[in-house]
């Protein structure tokens, strides 16, 4: 992996986090720097992938950034849309002091 595909998988990993907190509708639950680190992650990851499977030397860097903004792209809508569902019925969420109740004597 060269310097040029760590700085395409940082450049498109911040653009397709930044994207995803604007194309997604309704209230995010998921802060700013979450859905940058994700997109970010997952494009290296794709950087990854693509270097494990593509054994071409022509050096055309189409795949890798398809791949990469795929990869992003996926991670980014899969967290907002998880962090955005409500609780299921009778679960509390954690630290809102759903422990057990005093006993009334």
């Amino acid at each position: 992996m060269t310097g040029s595909t760590l700085v395409g998988a940082l450049v498109v990993g911040l653009a397709v986090g930044g994207l995803g907190r604007l194309v997604l509708p309704g209230r995010k639950a998921v802060p700013v720097w979450l859905t940058l680190a994700l997109g970010v992650a997952s494009a290296l990851l794709g950087a990854i992938v693509v270097g494990l499977v593509d054994h071409r030397t022509d050096g055309s860097p189409v795949l890798p950034l398809m791949v990469q903004t795929g990869f992003a792209a996926v991670a980014v809508v899969l967290a907002v849309v998880a962090a955005g569902r409500p609780e299921p019925e009778g679960q509390t969420p954690p630290g809102t002091g759903g422990g057990r109740r005093k006993e009334e004597v």
